[in-house]
């Protein structure tokens, strides 16, 4: 397939000619895949489109209000995809792969495996592109759609505290809290309130930290037996990548995720003396170079040695 690189305002204007229209997030999807998809399905509706998100099953408790008024039923037919927040086919849920016409995303890694893509590796979130594309289509965003950006732009910055956090991110929630953005909520959402399960989940997960290389690599390991004995769910684990980067002298986070098909989600957390995304993409992964995932098939004992010794050979 032959990529072809867009700017705003001919992403706006290749949506608006298309219809039937099926817009899909990453697997494992975050506040800023399935928010700014959210927003850009409600835009293409009002622009008259017919549009639909892909009923994603893996879409969490807290983002599942906000999106799952968008889900396609069981019979919509897709003439055009869109992948928003997607860097790699591998990040596509199952199905999809070589089927997606248009990506819009901001990972400086993505693979160009889109036929047409706009990517803004300067932006600290997909929201903002997804933001600026909507605004091309000569209209002007809706509470409701400021509201879902503003949730992809903080949570993807994590609250304005991630190194991606530029004067653009602040700029850009400026605009959204102008149009109606609910800050109020959001913050109350997705930063404040905590369930009892995922508490007690991470007292076991910083017991369980492990120091390596003189403590400048902190891993935190999180095994089904210890969801269970904490009785987490999925819903409890947003964001447990931040845990193990709040200990004083770790340069290099690392979280490891045993999942029930016996492989381990990574995510990797770093300072600019070493890359992220260099240590994921040995594992076919990808991300920012301060933030990174990749899939592991082992368990997170034989996870963490395989990174390890991946980091001995990237971090001379």
């Amino acid at each position: 397939m032959r990529m072809r690189t867009m700017n705003y305002k001919q992403c706006a204007k290749l949506l608006l000619t298309h219809e039937n229209i099926l817009i899909v997030t990453h697997r494992n999807p975050d506040g800023d895949t399935v928010a700014s998809a959210a927003a850009l399905c409600s835009a293409l509706r009002r622009g008259g489109r017919n549009a639909y998100l892909y009923p994603n099953p893996q879409v969490n408790r807290h983002l599942r209000p906000f999106a799952e008024k968008y889900f396609a039923p069981e019979d919509f037919t897709a003439k055009y995809t869109v992948a928003v927040d997607v860097a790699t086919e591998g990040m596509l849920p199952k199905g999809f792969e070589g089927a997606v016409d248009l990506c819009i995303d901001h990972h400086p890694t993505n693979s160009g495996y889109a036929g047409e893509t706009l990517v803004r590796a300067d932006k600290s979130s997909c929201a903002e592109a997804v933001m600026e594309v909507i605004l091309c289509m000569n209209t002007d965003l809706t509470p409701d759609e400021a509201t879902l950006l503003y949730i992809g732009l903080t949570t993807d910055t994590g609250c304005f505290q991630y190194s991606n956090t530029s004067a653009a991110s602040f700029r850009a929630a400026a605009e959204l809290l102008r149009l109606g953005a609910d800050n109020s909520m959001v913050s109350t959402v997705f930063f404040r309130k905590v369930s009892r399960a995922r508490l007690k989940l991470e007292s076991m997960i910083y017991s369980g930290l492990q120091y390596f290389r003189d403590g400048k690599i902190a891993v935190a390991t999180i095994t089904l037996e210890m969801m269970e004995k904490a009785g987490a769910t999925e819903d409890d684990c947003d964001d447990l990548a931040g845990l193990a980067g709040r200990v004083e002298g770790s340069i290099l986070n690392i979280t490891i995720r045993e999942q029930e098909d016996g492989s381990s989600k990574i995510s990797v957390r770093s300072t600019p003396e070493i890359s992220s995304s260099d240590i994921c993409a040995v594992f076919g992964g990808g991300g920012h170079a301060m933030a990174a995932g990749c899939t592991i098939y082992g368990k997170p004992d034989k996870a963490r040695d395989m990174l390890l010794s991946v980091i001995d050979e990237v971090w001379k």
